[in-house]
This record gives structure tokens, sequence and C-alpha cells, in this order.
């Protein structure tokens, strides 16, 4: 099946770096969100980003232009029916996602495939929510995505052949290098990562260093880009606390439960640099600032 028509459903910091790196990628795509606020927003941070790299010398302008010609963006769903494949890139939520799925299952044409941005949410859970699950898969992109290159492909228990196949060429046109993962809680990444997390935050509560120290130690002893506490908080720990949640639900193993100090902090609103503030301190901007 060729791919012409992408709807991205969420408009987000996932979504609108998706929809960026499609229309870079000289696809048509649909941006939708629930709102004319919030689309406007996705808009507008796509446009800030390829102007950087215009400015940066790295984009010619005329390519720019070109991007955002092909970039659609919406606030209805039935747009989806005229899509090819569909991204949905919304809130780390099974209900939020369960809904939408069931609506856009309804809209979109027979041979359309839903894909799934999820990092750790079931993919054939999702997929038995429609009528289609041969044609449901996980997509899960890396932030930020128009810089990251990979893309974790997850096939649930119904998803064909075809449909991973398809997959796999649409990741690949994009640009970047795709991995498949069985459908098991945390796929194949953050079955590795969230353990990793965890221990960090756990070696920060017993007071084995500080968070500057354990962030160095894998920046510069594991050759990290970036700390396990920077991650978490750039990531959002709300966020790292409901993967925690759905892998312990899953696996029923200690080390992906969440540690308390984890807990606490999402409690007290310190969702990373979202908020401004978690394990570090940020401005708006999202740079860190000194405590």
């Amino acid at each position: 099946m060729t791919m012409k028509q992408l709807y991205v459903a969420g408009a987000g910091l996932m979504g609108a770096g998706i929809a960026q790196t499609a229309v870079s990628c000289g696809y048509e795509v649909t941006l939708r969100e629930v709102d004319d606020q919030l689309v406007n927003r996705g808009v507008e941070n796509i446009k800030k980003r390829l102007d950087n790299l215009v400015q940066k010398g790295k984009l010619d302008a005329a390519r720019r232009d070109a991007a955002m010609a092909r970039l659609h963006p919406t606030t209805s769903l039935e747009a989806a029916g005229r899509a090819d494949f569909v991204i949905e890139a919304i809130t780390e939520s099974f209900d939020a996602k369960r809904e939408l799925f069931k609506r856009l299952d309804g809209i979109c044409r027979e041979p359309t495939i839903l894909a799934s941005n999820t990092s750790s949410i079931p993919i054939t859970k999702m997929a038995a929510v429609t009528q289609r699950p041969d044609r449901f898969i996980g997509m899960h992109f890396f932030n930020p995505v128009p810089v990251m290159p990979l893309v974790e492909i997850t096939k649930g228990r119904e998803t064909s052949g075809p449909t991973v196949a398809t997959t796999l060429e649409l990741s690949k046109a994009l640009g970047k290098t795709p991995i498949t993962s069985l459908d098991y809680p945390g796929f194949m990444v953050n079955r590795m990562l969230v353990p990793f997390i965890n221990e960090a935050i756990r070696a920060l509560m017993q007071g084995l260093g500080s968070r500057e120290d354990i962030d160095q130690g894998a920046k510069l002893g594991l050759h990290h880009p970036m700390g396990p506490l920077e991650l978490a908080d750039f990531v959002g720990l709300d966020t790292h606390l409901y993967i925690c949640g759905v892998l312990y639900e899953g696996l029923h193993d200690p080390q992906f439960a969440a540690p308390p100090l984890l807990q606490q902090l999402v409690d007290a609103g310190h969702l990373g640099r979202k908020s401004g503030r978690g394990f570090y301190r940020y401005g708006p901007d999202g740079a860190r600032l000194p405590d």
C-alpha cells in the first residue's frame, strides 16, 4: 500500500515532531488537535524548528516553505477519512487512546492502518477496541522526533504481516531506523530504560550520590548523552510514573515498581521540565536553572 496521506492525532511535543519529520520527507500530513489553540501551537513549534534549521544553514528556505505547505492543521477527526496511515500521539492513557481509536476506526477507510506512538500500553489491548486489529500496530518514536533516528515497531497479537511491512517501509522513508518488538509490557526500549532510571532514583533516595554525580556517571562512564535523572525530567516524571505502573502491573517485577521519591515528586506537581521543576529546576525555555 502506497502511503501518501498521513494523519497525526495530537500536536504536542511528540505529534508535532512526527508531523515535522513527515512533511520534511515529502508527505502530506493532517495534524489534529482538540482545539484551535493547541493545533496552532503545534504548527508554530514546527515552524520555529524549521526556521532555526534555515538560520543555521541546515535547510534551504524553499524546502522549509514546501514542507510547511504540506502541513494541514485541523480539529476534525473526520479528516482522518482521507488518510492512508494514522499515527496517534496523544497523552499516555489507555482510556484516552481507547476512545480515540474507537472513533477513528469508524471514520477511516477499510485499508487504513492505525498506529499508536505509545511507549508502554499493550498494542493488542488497543487493537481490540477496533474492527481492524490486523491493521493496528505500535510505532513508537523517540523524543525529539526530528533528531532521534529510532522507531520501535510493535506487532500486536493480530497485526498482519503486510501491516508490519508497510510500517517498516514508512519508518525508513521517514529517515528512521526501525527495530521490532513483541507486544509485552514496556516493549523493548522501556523494558531496559525504566529499571535504569528507577535505580538512579533509588540511588538518589539512599544518598549514594548527588543528582549531578549520578547523571555525570551515566554520561561520562556509560557515554549516555543525558543522565537518567535529566532524562526523567525531560520525559516527564508523571509519564515515567505511568509507565512504571503499566510495567509493574504486567510483569510484577519489583525493578519496575515506582520509587517512593518519584511518586512524591509527582504528588507535589514537580513533573520535570514541563512544570519547571523535577529533579532539577527549569526556566520557561526549558533551560536548567541553578538551585
